[in-house]
């Protein structure tokens, strides 16, 4: 009887305990991580936790249904014959050579008829710009198209007139028939940051309207692959966005909803996404858009010279203390409006307008806010001086497109290597000099070879002619010449250099190059 009851009180006072803690640890708040374990329902986070997530999501969806109306499939059909179909020419006959005047359409029925044209058709994005249906696009979707359709969120179907295109931005302007159409809003690409979230909206491999979602990963990045003249932009907004084949013309857009760029291209190895696409800037596009609308062509400002980035040793030589600003190359042309300010090769610019201009984007941008006919105040770095001059801009060149190459000289025996700079040289040959039209000025040694992890590798190239040591201005006539002009150079200084880089028919081009002497092995 003493046991029982014993039992019973242990089990009371146990029970007692167990309730007791129970409300401890309510009151401790720790039933609520406890129970959080074992609950499936209870693992949802707080509300407070996830509402910046979800405004975020939120905002994605908004913009997504706000500019995607705005969005277009475009098709760009050409017609091509086939290869080795083209019309004779008047008055001639295979086989027969001249015939007579008028007889021309009595031989012809005996011609074998012409293959059908065949369609080759290419396709990308664009997106509407004004309510009465201007389009802006890139030129290459629509470069060389007989026909245009776009085909819009809701499946209506117009044709297309192409307003104008250029190909040193790769812009292009279309037109669609009607009134009140869903338009975009412009953003201001200057204002964007580096981090900031990005939307990109196009037709990627025929998954028509596709938004996809990344940040901008860099400003101002120059794309030497997709040059096809010393004057085209290098000028592009970076994202990992996906952009895909398809993609091309169509929106980038900021988490305000405004558009700040034109989907462009994409960097990979496969032609498919790797990670990373470009986009035109919108105040680029905005300005081409313009001047193709009201004068059909662009009027762009230019300084008449190639440029470039600067490098570690451009910076020294012109006695930079950080690495930076635009490195004039050269004159691109006798008239040149730098030429007659009084730059030089070599010079490193600095500022443009009161502009300070890091990189070539930044003095691009500075340009191309000008009109041919303006001024612009250029301050420049040479051999250590800071230099001021006024630069009245030009329009650039129409024609101006990509240098041929003058293909291999003929082959020559190559001097021994000169280690200090890590080349071989060679006289130019004779042959070279008659192919390429170089001018007397240029006639310099041939650069033969290029040792690998030099100072010159990547700076000069088999085939380069280097015609002067600078700042004198000293030519270099032969291999002798360029041996005694080394001469008196330490390891570790630099030495500039006036390349002359041959091509057909006289249209090669200059560049000055400093490179660091190093130790003689």
């Amino acid at each position: 009887m003493t046991l029982r009851l014993t039992r019973t009180r242990i089990l009371a006072v146990g029970i007692l305990a167990f309730v007791g803690g129970v409300f401890f640890a309510s009151s401790m708040d720790w039933t609520d991580r406890l129970f959080a374990q074992s609950s499936p329902a209870a693992t949802r986070p707080r509300q407070e936790q996830v509402q910046t997530l979800a405004d975020a999501s939120n905002a994605f969806v908004s913009i997504s249904e706000h500019i995607t109306p705005a969005v277009v499939s475009i098709e760009a059909e050409r017609d091509a014959r086939a290869r080795g179909n083209t019309r004779r020419p008047q008055g001639q006959v295979p086989g027969q050579g001249q015939i007579p005047p008028g007889f021309e359409e009595f031989f012809r029925q005996f011609e074998a008829p012409q293959q059908q044209p065949r369609t080759q058709q290419s396709s990308g994005s664009g997106f509407v710009v004004s309510r009465d249906g201007y389009i802006l696009t890139n030129n290459h979707v629509v470069e060389g198209a007989d026909r245009v359709r776009v085909t819009m969120l809701d499946r209506r179907v117009y044709d297309a007139k192409i307003i104008g295109r250029d190909p040193t931005t790769d812009v292009a302007v279309l037109k669609i028939e009607g009134r009140n159409f869903t338009a975009i809003t412009f953003g201001d690409d200057e204002k964007v940051r580096i981090g900031e979230w990005v939307l990109a909206i196009g037709n990627p491999l025929g998954l028509d309207f596709t938004v996809t979602a990344g940040i901008v990963s860099a400003k101002g990045r120059g794309l030497a692959g997709l040059q096809r003249s010393q004057y085209d932009i290098s000028d592009f907004i970076q994202t990992d966005a996906a952009i895909n084949p398809g993609n091309s013309g169509g929106p980038l857009v900021n988490a305000r909803g405004e558009v700040i760029g034109i989907n462009s291209a994409i960097a990979s190895q496969t032609g498919f996404y790797s990670g990373y696409g470009f986009a035109i800037p919108i105040t680029l596009a905005k300005q081409v858009m313009d001047d193709l609308i009201a004068h059909g062509e662009v009027r762009r400002a230019v300084i008449g010279v190639s440029i470039g980035e600067v490098s570690p040793e451009d910076a020294q030589v012109a006695g930079l203390r950080e690495i930076t600003g635009v490195k004039v190359q050269a004159y691109s042309g006798t008239d040149s409006p730098a030429l007659r300010a009084g730059l030089e090769p070599g010079d490193i610019i600095t500022k443009a307008d009161g502009r300070s201009v890091d990189r070539v984007s930044a003095l691009q941008r500075v340009l191309r806010a000008k009109k041919p006919g303006e001024n612009v105040a250029i301050e420049a770095w040479r051999y250590g001086t800071r230099k001021t001059f006024t630069v009245r801009l030009t329009s650039a060149p129409k024609d101006a497109g990509v240098v041929a190459d003058a293909g291999e000289a003929p082959a020559a025996e190559p001097s021994p290597t000169h280690s200090r700079l890590g080349i071989a040289v060679e006289p130019v040959p004779a042959e070279l000099v008659r192919a390429a039209a170089i001018p007397e000025q240029y006639r310099g040694v041939r650069v033969s070879a290029v040792e690998e992890g030099s100072a010159s590798f990547g700076r000069l190239f088999v085939g380069d002619v280097i015609a002067q040591l600078l700042p004198a201005k000293t030519k270099l006539s032969s291999v002798a010449d360029l041996q005694k002009a080394l001469e008196g150079v330490r390891d570790g200084e630099i030495v500039s250099f006036m390349i002359y880089r041959p091509a057909r028919d006289g249209a090669g081009t200059t560049s000055v190059v400093n490179i660091r002497v190093q130790p003689a092995r």
